[in-house]
């Protein structure tokens, strides 16, 4: 019987980023109605005060691809990975047919940004025969830390003179409970409020086309946010931010005290806050971790509920970021 391959890939998110258009419709000089996505062309083409401005539905963009380069009958799998930062990757086969991997499968990878070498080879068992397979992977972002620990200090999300109070700490009971979230803190204060990096880092994800929030549990992955990649694999987590107010983008190195965004009430939230964790990849799974903020004399405080944080100043913080 004549060999025969076909290869079906799966792919499961562990992490997205989300791009959303704005649907423009404005009339012309000759009262004909024209619909675009360009702003500029809107407003140069139509009167400015019969534009209408619609929302369009957020779609989430693919960072990560396992794609096969080589032989047909012996393709070799890599990954492309379009992040900033590393990610961990588990590919294993959705189904398989006399068909063997080398290195056989399941297996982890720890892939670095852009193309990955050659992961592994697939080849048939006996030549002679039909074959059929199937793959599946899903992927984490950061490398895997399963030994971590940090003594480093953070700055509050803050500006320097401003004060807000914290609604949940470590372990809150609204939505803190899960292993993401477990060390998270709310920070409540008005949308359009100024939120600046905690560390310095890399920016890995900046996502703010996001535009409903509410205590819909539909709303959990409809947050506006910012993910930054430190030097120690952590990554820290600004969440609910305001629609197209991120002021970092992908790849984008940002020191502590640097303007990042806004805070807004988008996701799964009860009202206007900033939601900021510290993760890290533990297993091909995100687990927030404890940390702590440097308060106003240079010392090193664990948040509490109730309690009121105030900003500080970069040049007060000494060597407490690492």
């Amino acid at each position: 019987m004549k060999s025969s391959l076909f290869i079906f890939i799966i792919l499961s998110l562990c992490s997205f980023n989300a791009v959303g258009k704005k649907l423009y419709k404005f009339q012309d000089e000759q009262g004909v109605w024209h619909f675009t996505d360009k702003p500029a062309e809107a407003l140069q083409k139509g009167d400015e005060q019969k534009v209408e401005v619609r929302q369009l539905k957020v779609t989430h963009k693919q960072l990560v691809w396992l794609l096969q380069s080589g032989e047909e009958r012996h393709p070799q799998c890599y990954i492309r990975n379009d992040y900033a930062g590393p990610i961990e990757v588990e590919i294993d086969f959705s189904e398989r047919d006399n068909v063997q991997a080398t290195p056989d499968l399941p297996r982890r990878f720890v892939v670095p940004p852009g193309k990955s070498d050659s992961l592994f080879q697939v080849n048939p068992v006996n030549e002679h025969e039909a074959w059929r397979l199937g793959l599946k992977y899903r992927y984490i972002v950061g490398r895997p830390l399963p030994n971590y620990s940090s003594n480093a200090g953070y700055l509050p999300p803050i500006a320097p003179d401003a004060s807000f109070r914290i609604s949940q700490a470590f372990g809150g009971s609204f939505s803190h409970t899960d292993e993401q979230n477990k060390y998270a803190v709310d920070i409540v204060m008005p949308v359009g409020t100024p939120v600046y990096a905690a560390r310095s880092g890399i920016v890995l994800e900046a996502e703010d086309d996001f535009y409903k929030g509410g205590t819909n549990k539909a709303y959990s992955t409809e947050a506006n946010n910012i993910r930054i990649l430190h030097d120690d694999g952590s990554m820290a987590v600004y969440a609910h931010l305001e629609l197209e107010k991120a002021q970092v983008y992908p790849g984008l190195e940002v020191a502590a005290g640097q303007l990042i965004g806004y805070s807004g009430n988008t996701g799964f939230t009860s009202g206007p806050h900033l939601h900021f964790a510290v993760q890290i990849n533990r297993g091909m799974e995100l687990a927030s971790v404890p940390f702590t903020f440097i308060n106003q004399t240079g010392q090193a405080e664990e948040p509490l509920v109730n309690t009121w944080l105030k900003g500080v100043a970069p040049s007060q913080m000494g060597h407490a970021v690492k």
